[in-house]
């Protein structure tokens, strides 16, 4: 199963709005014939991958799953039908599909058949890996993750903007590959002005992987000149906005490839977080990046919808007067601080990157 997990890993980024699903088919003897993995776009699915790499040494065999075959006929047959056509005799899945679709059927499709269903192994790592499907499923909305690269002392940039490069050669290649396993990448208008950023992987060998680009710009105000809107017939690019944006500031970013996504607007006027989750995952988003700046990360913190944190930390200091990573929030209690768990630590030259996951499931109900 961890083998398949990490199989399922591969896909991260480049099935939405798919699941990200592993399968390893083991013979009796106990060894490996087959193995497969959800392919770009979303299909095949993992384990026909399997099962035509396996072929006839599928039968008899154990199809190790990390989430439940699909029952329903869709662009591509039943994974389960294809299990039981290829004469798997045992299958084993980590986690149940909650897509109403399947949520079960696959299960039983595969019981009647006279197949041998075990679930729950390696659970929490198959729920970890696939939280962006759960909650797109579940909660109508992609997982998110907000990534800061900062100081010692939490400053993105100088008092004058200067910001390139507060992290090192390793950190800044490490966040590309963040990117390429992240459906969607998110900036606010601001760091779009001030960076002319492009948003894409530019990591070697992973061009291909770059995310949906969106930008959150309440008045369509993004220059047509930019790297982002020059960049958008090859690139999707996509605007979070609102009713404030003119007919002709629409007509001429979408004649130049961008498309626009209108959501409701908090009291200042701003796209509310909640209507922009909505709206990407409606498109079919499932997992995304957020990557500056300070305003947008507390405009996502304060709406109390960020389940990762991504955060560098370069060994260096810009004082008060720089640029913090994230806005003021209206806090006054620590008690009502915004808490994280953290998961994991790695050094990248002589920057550090620390993971964290938000203390409360984002999957339990709203307390």
């Amino acid at each position: 199963m961890r083998t398949a997990l990490g199989l399922a890993a591969r896909g991260l980024g480049r099935v939405w709005p798919n699941p990200a699903v592993g399968c390893v088919l083991v013979d009796a003897q106990g060894r490996v014939v087959g193995r497969g993995w959800t392919q770009p776009g979303g299909r095949p699915h993992a384990e026909r991958e399997a099962l035509d790499r396996a072929g006839a040494a599928a039968r008899g065999a154990t199809a190790y799953v990390t989430l439940e075959p699909c029952s329903h006929h869709g662009k591509t047959p039943p994974c389960a039908d294809a299990l039981i056509d290829a004469g798997v005799v045992r299958v084993v899945a980590a986690l149940g599909d909650p897509d109403p679709r399947v949520s079960g059927r696959g299960f039983a499709q595969l019981r009647a058949a006279g197949v041998v269903v075990e679930t729950g192994l390696l659970v929490d790592e198959a729920r970890a890996l696939n939280l962006g499907f759960l909650l797109h499923r579940l909660r109508g909305r992609p997982l998110v993750t907000l990534k800061a690269a900062t100081t010692l002392d939490g400053r993105i940039a100088t008092a004058g903007g200067d910001s390139q490069w507060i992290t090192g050669p390793q950190a800044r290649r490490y966040g590309h590959l963040l990117r390429a396993d992240h459906d969607a990448i998110a900036i606010g208008l601001g760091t779009a002005l001030a960076d002319d950023p492009l948003l894409s992987c530019r990591l070697a060998g992973l061009e291909d992987r770059s995310p949906l680009r969106v930008v959150f710009d309440s008045a369509l105000a993004l220059p047509l000149g930019g790297a982002l809107v020059r960049s958008a017939d090859r690139l999707p690019l996509w605007i979070i906005t609102t009713a404030a944006a003119t007919a002709a500031r629409r007509q001429a970013l979408v004649e130049r490839g961008a498309e626009i996504l209108e959501v409701e607007a908090d009291p200042r006027g701003r796209p509310t977080i909640a209507g922009a989750l909505s709206a990407l995952a409606g498109q079919g988003v499932t997992r995304l990046l957020v990557e500056g700046g300070g305003h947008l990360a507390a405009a996502f913190l304060a709406a109390d919808l960020v389940d990762r944190l991504a955060w560098f930390r370069a060994a260096r200091l810009i004082g008060g007067d720089g640029l913090a990573a994230v806005a003021a929030l209206g806090i006054d209690r620590l008690a009502d601080s915004v808490q994280f768990s953290l998961e994991a630590c790695q050094t990248l030259g002589d920057d550090r990157l620390e993971l964290y996951a938000r203390s409360r499931d984002p999957l339990s109900p709203a307390p």
